[in-house]
């Protein structure tokens, strides 16, 4: 154990984007800075997240490129798929990225520590094995989340997001259980590489929270892509059975498997964290509370990012870093706007969505006109391929704006980010149709919808 004591102007726990930032920038401003890192710099986004999961994307997209590929001439036989090969260069990568994030740690002057960082009080700090001691002038909390935990019998054998890059061999069969964007995200990789695979989830259609049409639409096309969708059920047990494992449902039904995948959401990493020795108010999931500015009940301790409960997106996080920099160290006291940020599901095709949906724009304006339209793109007019696109916009009847942007395509989360801009802008469907057309496109479909969308007044989708 050691007893030295150190003084730093800012302390960040958790060394992933939005504490990379928040530190590299407070750095840059001149203040002495320390950040700490128990598992890895990176983060999750970097580690076990973002970067690694879109490499799986681009993996199980080729399976189904060459196949489509048949219906424009190409002759592709002999078709394999190395798992090994794919997880040795994902490996490589998020070396060299975890790397870079050091590097730009270091050159920017900041003290890095891969241990357990403990808040012993409104000003101190304590790493954990070596007993070291801080005192700052700030603290600013940037742990992250993590995978939810559900505690029924025999959940250690299964994995969640943060093992599912480490495997040792592909799936034959893979249970995944939940209904959101991780879920979809890896049932659909996993039906892409050919792995058998079969999706729990306790509600009736995926993606709660997104607009109604997107859930649908996905829910559909996961279907489509081969994945056996089972709703309204609940992982009850799972059970070993030699190299293999059974799941057993609350409906009675079991199902045979090797792998079974936790994807029921996450919670934010507060655990071990000392906040309640700081006096740090939480909510009821766990999540540090803060206001505007990020800044907590305890006026020297910040927190950005997913362990807020806000907004899990990388993005949002490193926003919200550099924000907390400008504000605290730097001559610019601002804080992040976290209307309109678009977001993306990988699923296969992706989703793109930015604004309010249906449902929620209803709620806070009443009267809004929709515009939609499912179609066949035309690159599947001679693949072959039954996938189908969704677009939709979300327009407020009082002043014809539009307040959202719905999209499944293959370039949704490329278009998505467009789309924010104008939502951002608060552009109106007038606006949008005046843009000429980018032919032949999907997204030209974007600006030529002119019938507004009269519903099924059976239809009650929203209220699922």
């Amino acid at each position: 154990m050691s007893d030295m004591t150190d003084h730093v102007d800012l302390f960040v726990i958790g060394a992933g984007s939005g504490g990379v930032r928040a530190a590299r920038m407070s750095a840059q401003y001149g203040a002495s800075v320390a950040i700490a890192e128990e598992f890895r710099i990176g983060g999750t986004c970097v580690i076990r997240g973002c970067i690694p999961k879109k490499f799986m994307v681009y993996a199980a997209g080729y399976g189904e490129g060459f196949e489509e590929a048949k219906g424009y001439g190409w002759l592709a036989d002999n078709i394999r798929f190395d798992w090994a090969t794919l997880i040795a260069a994902k490996d490589q990568e998020i070396d060299r990225l975890s790397g870079i994030y050091r590097r730009n740690l270091g050159n920017a002057g900041v003290s890095m520590y891969e241990e357990r960082a403990e808040i012993t009080g409104p000003n101190t700090v304590k790493l954990i094995p070596s007993g070291r001691i801080f005192t700052c002038g700030k603290i600013l909390i940037a742990t992250g989340g993590t995978p939810r935990k559900l505690g029924f019998d025999g959940e250690e054998h299964t994995i969640t997001s943060n093992e599912v890059f480490h495997l040792d061999s592909i799936p034959k069969h893979i249970v995944i259980n939940g209904g959101g964007f991780i879920a979809c995200e890896f049932a659909s990789i996993f039906a892409g590489l050919g792995v058998k695979t079969c999706l729990i989830y306790r509600r009736d259609t995926v993606l709660r929270g997104f607009d109604y049409d997107i859930r649908t639409h996905v829910h559909n096309e996961l279907i489509r892509q081969g994945v056996r969708v089972v709703t309204h059920a609940n992982i009850k047990a799972v059970k070993k059975a030699g190299d293999d494992l059974q799941v057993v449902l609350d409906t009675g039904v079991n199902i045979d498997c090797d792998q079974v995948m936790m994807a029921t959401g996450r919670v934010p990493a507060t655990d071990g964290l000392g906040l309640e020795t700081a006096g740090v108010n939480t909510s009821r999931s766990g999540a540090v509370m803060v206001d505007e500015f990020g800044q907590t009940n305890i006026s020297s301790i910040f927190a950005v990012g997913d362990v807020t409960d806000r907004i899990a997106l990388t993005p949002v996080a490193i926003r919200e870093g550099a924000a907390f920099a400008d504000s605290e160290f730097g001559d610019r006291r601002h804080s992040f706007d976290h209307r309109d940020v678009a977001s993306a599901v990988f699923t296969h095709p992706p989703v793109g969505s930015v604004g309010l949906s249906e449902h929620d724009a209803r709620e806070e304006f009443g009267d809004i006109d929709i515009y939609k339209a499912s179609f066949r793109p035309l690159r599947h007019t001679l693949s072959g391929s039954a996938e189908k696109y969704m677009m939709k916009l979300v327009v407020r009847a009082s002043d014809q704006v539009v307040v959202g942007v719905h999209l499944v395509s293959d370039a949704a989360p490329e278009i998505i980010q467009v789309a924010a801009i104008a939502v951002k802008a608060g552009l109106t469907k007038a606006e949008w149709d005046e843009t000429c057309a980018v032919h032949p496109t999907a997204a030209e479909e974007l600006v030529l919808m002119r019938e507004k969308y009269v519903p099924d007044p059976l239809e009650d989708g929203e209220a699922v």
